[in-house]
């Protein structure tokens, strides 16, 4: 197999992991390295602090915010069902949810940063945990003016409040959705449904009308029928099958 590209090469990957020890691993920040990327987990009380010395000193000069989004890790690496092939039942298999999601986790939501320097020619990426509650971060908007939208759609679909925020509204769903629809625990179906009424001239909101039910993958079954390398429709005694 041809070597894969990295974005960075592997001793600049390295110097900046050590740099980034030096400067922010007596405050508690921890470095992940995955996959030649470099991703910094930073305490919440620090975030500010971390964020203005990685804008402001020049060995890191990331001074472009790209951007900011939510993460929920309820049931991080757990499937809600697996199988490999299918049950007695056939695709009824599924039809309910198999399993509860935990929401009790200090550390269930995350707000993740993804910073540009282009002057160093580099990336990072910074995790705040947010906690589960009731998540919030400080708001980074006084050090990159670009996470206002950022912030507000991580608001609007996780649910992350960022302290700070001068104008911290939904920005995706409307002004009356109930829920933030990228969370783990919210239902496929939603909690509403809407529709013009022609009558009253107006979009109005109505109960969800539809069943709640876990989707199905196709299962792909073994078939001795074609070990034999026949092609389908072919009766190895009789021949060609009648139509």
């Amino acid at each position: 197999m041809p070597e894969i590209q990295q974005t960075i090469p592997e001793e600049r990957l390295e110097a900046l992991a050590e740099s980034l020890d030096e400067h922010f691993g007596e405050m508690g920040c921890s470095i992940e390295r995955a996959y030649a990327e470099l991703t910094m987990v930073v305490p919440r009380d620090k975030l500010l602090e971390v964020a203005r010395m990685l804008r402001d000193k020049a060995e890191f000069a990331f001074a472009e915010l790209m951007d900011v989004c939510g993460v929920d890790y309820a049931a991080y690496g757990r499937s809600e069902w697996v199988t490999n092939a299918a049950s007695e039942t056939g695709f009824g298999r599924g039809v309910e949810p198999g399993g509860d999601i935990e929401t009790s986790a200090s550390d269930r939501f995350a707000a993740v940063y993804h910073l540009l320097s282009v002057i160093q020619n580099q990336r990072l990426r910074v995790k705040v945990f947010a906690g589960s509650e009731q998540p919030m971060v400080p708001s980074v908007i006084e050090i990159w003016s670009s996470a206002n939208w950022f912030e507000r759609e991580a608001f609007d679909l996780f649910g992350i409040l960022f302290e700070g925020h001068p104008d911290l509204r939904r920005i995706l769903t409307d002004y009356g959705f109930v829920g933030h629809p990228f969370r783990k625990d919210f239902p496929l179906i939603g909690q509403v449904e809407m529709r013009y009424d022609p009558a009253k001239q107006r979009v109005i909101y109505e109960p969800v009308a539809i069943e709640a039910r876990t989707l199905v993958p196709r299962v792909i079954r073994e078939d001795s029928r074609y070990e034999s390398g026949q092609p389908v429709g072919i009766d190895q005694d009789r021949g060609p099958a009648d139509a």
